[in-house]
């Protein structure tokens, strides 16, 4: 059972690692942006897993969105990423995985 456990572990930390989340600084950051973007009220709960969707964001706002984080990260978003994000997480993911990497060039 000890080895089970021991396993297990080993695997979270493997999957967290690969898949880290971003800080909750980030994730209210994106949310301001997205807030700014869809002209929501202040009101309106915004959650990491929220979908841009769910929000009533269309293609073209998403990529309103996408050039928003861009512009407030310094950041380029490669537009086969910009199509793969659907949510707030996923923003905030992607900008934090993008600082990283250009803090490394």
């Amino acid at each position: 059972m000890a080895s089970f456990s021991a396993t297990s572990s080993l695997s979270f930390f493997s999957v967290r690692a690969n898949n880290p989340q971003a800080r909750p600084e980030t994730v209210e950051q994106v949310c301001e942006v997205v807030r700014k973007q869809l002209v929501l009220p202040a009101e309106r709960p915004l959650l990491p897993d929220t979908k841009f969707s769910e929000l009533g964001a269309d293609s073209l706002d998403t990529v309103e969105i996408v050039m928003g984080l861009e512009e407030k990260f310094d950041i380029e978003v490669a537009e086969e990423s910009a199509e793969n994000i659907t949510t707030v997480q996923e923003a905030a993911d992607l900008i934090e995985k993008l600082i990283l990497k250009k803090g490394e060039a």
